[in-house]
């Protein structure tokens, strides 16, 4: 091939660079199918994508069911890991529609999950805390409910158009998935990531988004929960003070309120959470996705 390219009879040349450019484009057009990370903990956010498509594909990591949304060069699926999942590779599975003449296209794929090696901490709280009084049970079933309704939005397209972006830049005091011990006794898991901050530090947006939740929880205290779409929600607990209004569309970077020790807090903090399809996921693995 390299010889007819280098020597061509003049009447063919047309013919050749035609085929050429023909193969070429087939190639750059491929259905391809991506995963981020490529290497996985339990509790990580997951980010499929498949380009070189027309229309929407269906498709599984593991068991659970993908729903894909468009993106720039076809589409994306986001998910996440459940904390209890088994280290070991994880099938990917995507179904693109048959097209005239053709069977419908099968693409695998898959995920290295790891083992998470969660820390272990011991901690003091008030013990109204650990095991809460029976006059707040009616309160704090309320906020089950209040937080149920937030977080059954209707799956849209992403309400965002930049990568995720920190809260606020300070340390981390404590990591997801962390396993914590109250008082020596309870035990319980982290689902976030705590962030610090002095009393009144401010706290912005991670992306664009709809406020879904302005409250003060039992647990959580004032409370803030962004949708971004996709079925994807950010959550800022403890805080002094809320600035936004429920049903209010706020852009990356927007301030939301201040830092705060409300609710169920050892002292000034942010607690920032992901939910990814009802499962809490590592906020900082969010941050390394790529959407865009």
């Amino acid at each position: 091939m390299l010889g007819l390219v280098r020597n061509p009879c003049p009447r063919r040349l047309p013919f050749l660079l035609l085929a050429l450019g023909l193969s070429a484009l087939a190639a750059e057009e491929r259905p391809s199918l991506s995963l981020q990370p490529e290497t996985a903990r339990p509790g990580d956010p997951v980010l499929v994508t498949v380009s070189g498509l027309d229309e929407a594909p269906t498709g599984t990591l593991g068991e659970t069911p993908l729903r894909f949304f468009p993106a720039k060069e076809g589409f994306q699926a986001l998910t996440g890991l459940p904390v209890e999942q088994s280290p070991g590779p994880l099938e990917v599975k995507v179904t693109a529609p048959a097209t005239e003449g053709s069977a419908p296209l099968e693409l695998r794929g898959s995920l290295k999950v790891v083992e998470p090696g969660w820390r272990e901490r011991r901690l003091r709280v008030a013990s109204k805390y650990v095991k809460p009084p029976p006059e707040v049970e009616a309160r704090m079933e309320e906020d089950r409910t209040a937080f149920a309704t937030a977080f059954s939005q209707s799956f849209s397209p992403p309400l965002f158009a930049q990568d995720f972006a920190w809260p606020r830049k300070a340390n981390v005091t404590a990591r997801y998935g962390d396993l914590r011990t109250f008082n020596g006794e309870k035990q319980s898991q982290h689902f976030g990531t705590d962030i610090r901050g002095k009393l009144g530090a401010k706290v912005r947006a991670a992306n664009e988004g709809t406020v879904v939740m302005t409250r003060d929880n039992y647990a959580a205290g004032n409370t803030v929960l962004l949708y971004h779409g996709v079925g994807l929600y950010t959550a800022y607990f403890h805080l002094s003070q809320i600035l936004v209004k429920e049903g209010e569309q706020v852009k990356r970077g927007q301030l939301l309120g201040h830092v705060g020790s409300t609710g169920r807090s050892t002292g000034p903090h942010l607690h920032w959470g992901v939910k990814v399809e009802d499962k809490w996921v590592d906020a900082q693995r969010l941050l390394e996705l790529r959407f865009f």
